[in-house]
């Protein structure tokens, strides 16, 4: 249900963004007066944007234990976001498990445990479209994706088993802490980036 209500909505934002949105920002635009700025720059201004909202959601959330059994809410709600969490990653290219895992979590009710494999699968096939359609027009670097490839898959099998082992209510303030140190050193790399 998960994959269906949330993951396709969400594979649609992708397409929708990378065939159209992401060609019609310009390379440079104001936004204030006598302020210019770059398509790269408003894309990370944008980004960082979203990623605080979502970790303040999730470390300033209620702080519920979490019910075995608790039902899902797969409504008209989640589909929404699942097309504007797809529209987001296929704009900044990134972005897919901080907007999901709290979606499922507090609009889908979910359990944290849950909503990271849901947020996983969703995420595997999101970036396989996004990539196929990428393979045409963009060069590659193989060697560092591989190593990519294996660091992440290293760090999955190591987060799957550590999942097995922390309460699904500290893993939500867990990820949320996660994602602002993520934000952090994006803020702090960002000018040595442009310079």
């Amino acid at each position: 249900k998960v994959i269906l209500v949330f993951g396709i909505p969400s594979i649609l934002g992708v397409f929708i963004a990378r065939k159209f949105i992401l060609h019609a920002i310009p390379a440079q635009f104001s936004i204030l007066p006598n302020t210019l700025i770059s398509k790269s720059s408003f894309i990370m201004l944008f980004f960082a944007t979203l990623m605080l909202a979502s970790a303040l959601s999730m470390i300033l959330g209620k702080n519920t234990k979490e019910v075995e059994g608790q039902k899902a809410e797969y409504g008209f709600k989640l589909a929404i976001f699942g097309v504007m969490e797809g529209l987001v990653t296929g704009i900044v290219g990134a972005g897919g498990g901080f907007l999901i895992i709290p979606a499922l979590v507090l609009l889908g009710k979910l359990p944290m445990k849950k909503a990271i494999a849901s947020s996983l699968f969703i995420i595997t096939i999101k970036s396989l479209v996004g990539f196929g359609g990428d393979l045409l027009h963009v060069t590659v670097d193989w060697k560092f994706l591989s190593i990519l490839i294996v660091l992440a898959t290293t760090g999955i099998i190591t987060g799957n088993y550590l999942n097995k082992t922390i309460d699904g209510a500290k893993l939500k303030k867990g990820f949320g802490w996660l994602v602002l140190l993520m934000l952090s050193l994006i803020h702090i790399s960002e000018p040595t980036r442009r310079s």
